[in-house]
């Protein structure tokens, strides 16, 4: 639920912070902090203001995924070509139009490439966070495995996590060649 809220947030904020520079400039330091922050450092925080329950991993998982989908976002609209932009104007684009039939599709492989780093992020932090606070879960199972010297299950709980990772990869793999067949061809 944390990367689906992220996804939609990162999404609008990107494309939003992608066309209109002053908010680019204004919004911009902020996502980089929060880009730089290691998601593990806050999670006391989330765990006392939203308890530990499951509003604090939303949120943690939300934080994790949330500036990898924005900053893709704001990569695919800058890099969308000029001349694809000029060329709707001038064939009589209003700013909308253009928005859906240019800097959508332009941009799409780069939101893509975001969210995929996202998912993978997101992966990571909810494993690491299971791992550091013994949460129920693959990676609270792996670290409590390992304290009790239990080497075969920690190899294999080792072995899901990849595997896990990999299925997501391949399905957001997956997806990307169906959403956006054109790219990487002239």
């Amino acid at each position: 639920m944390g990367v689906g809220l992220a996804l939609v947030a990162g999404v609008l904020v990107g494309y939003l912070m992608g066309t209109v520079e002053w908010i680019y400039v204004a919004v911009e330091p902020y996502i980089n902090f929060l880009r730089a922050l290691p998601p593990l450092g806050y999670i006391g925080l989330l765990i006392v203001w939203f308890g530990i329950g499951d509003t604090s991993k939303i949120w943690l998982l939300f934080l994790a995924a949330f500036s990898p989908i924005v900053l893709g976002t704001i990569s695919g609209v800058r890099n969308t070509q000029q001349n694809r932009i000029l060329a709707a104007y001038t064939l009589g684009a209003n700013p909308l139009s253009m928005l859906w039939k240019v800097i959508v599709p332009s941009s799409l492989p780069d939101v893509l490439s975001g969210i995929r780093l996202a998912v993978g992020f997101a992966w990571t932090t909810v494993v690491a966070a299971e791992i550091n606070n013994g949460i129920p879960g693959i990676g609270g199972l792996a670290y409590v495995s390992g304290t009790q010297l239990n080497t075969a299950l920690t190899i294999a709980c080792i072995i899901v996590i990849g595997i896990a990772a990999l299925l997501l990869d391949a399905f957001l793999k997956w997806a990307s060649k169906v959403l956006v067949p054109w790219q990487g061809r002239a």
